[in-house]
């Protein structure tokens, strides 16, 4: 489990009122795929009630379960708070649960869905590669003009202008995901494919080449770039 200090101010929200806000905040890693935030105790400003539950982690040791409680009312078991951490750096701090807060910021910037890691990075390049996408033999986007998104530990995703793509073949879903790096995205779904392609119409700044262009999911399409049948990966991440 790695731990590094975070540079950027963080603030958390419930219900408007603020939480927490600090500009020492830990990185902690507790899995691979993305850090979770520990604040220091004393940049707490909503009052900690205990539970009396407790939850054990190999990696980290006992945590203590606590209320979140605000001017507001109280939001039950949305901290954790370790009094003998395995790890000596998390002594001391506060671990949210993301969900459990209303609003994240970092900086003056709200983040979704979860800590923003330093070390993934996302390169979008305009391309003229020839990319063909078939569902079930059937051609439903054809492109010589994509945007190739390198994003890392991910497969690279190709977004192509929605002029190239069979969008009478594509129905509209209520689906809506949020990515801390691109925003908040919509899909389609074609025929008994459900939610299938997807687009961000409204990216974060970041990532605003790939505005109002359409994506599909290399894992459950056949995908074929410059004449040469892609290999399906296995995250269906994006």
């Amino acid at each position: 489990m790695n731990v590094e200090r975070c540079p950027k101010r963080v603030r958390a929200y419930i219900a408007g009122e603020l939480v927490a806000d600090t500009i020492n905040a830990l990185y902690v890693w507790e899995g691979p795929a993305y850090p979770a935030y520990y604040i220091p105790a004393e940049d707490v400003r909503a009052t900690l009630v205990p539970t009396g539950a407790t939850e054990h982690w190999p990696s980290r040791g006992d945590a203590e379960v606590l209320d979140v409680k605000t001017s507001r009312g109280v939001v039950g078991g949305a901290a954790r708070r370790y009094p003998s951490p395995r790890v000596e750096a998390l002594a001391g701090h506060v671990r949210f649960e993301w969900e459990a807060m209303d609003e994240w910021l970092e900086e003056d910037e709200p983040v979704y869905v979860h800590p923003r890691d330093p070390y993934t990075r996302v390169d979008i390049l305009d391309s003229s590669r020839h990319v063909e996408v078939r569902v079930d033999g059937e051609t439903v986007a054809d492109s010589h003009r994509p945007k190739l998104l390198f994003e890392t530990r991910l497969p690279t995703r190709y977004y192509l202008p929605m002029a190239d793509a069979r969008l009478d073949l594509m129905t509209p879903t209520t689906t809506v995901t949020r990515c801390p790096y691109k925003g908040t995205a919509t899909y389609w779904s074609l025929g008994q494919h459900a939610d299938l392609a997807w687009c961000y119409r409204s990216p974060l700044p970041e990532s605003h080449k790939i505005a109002g262009l359409v994506a599909f999911y290399n894992e459950r399409v056949d995908l074929i770039v410059d004449g040469v049948v892609q290999e399906r990966p296995r995250s269906r991440s994006h």
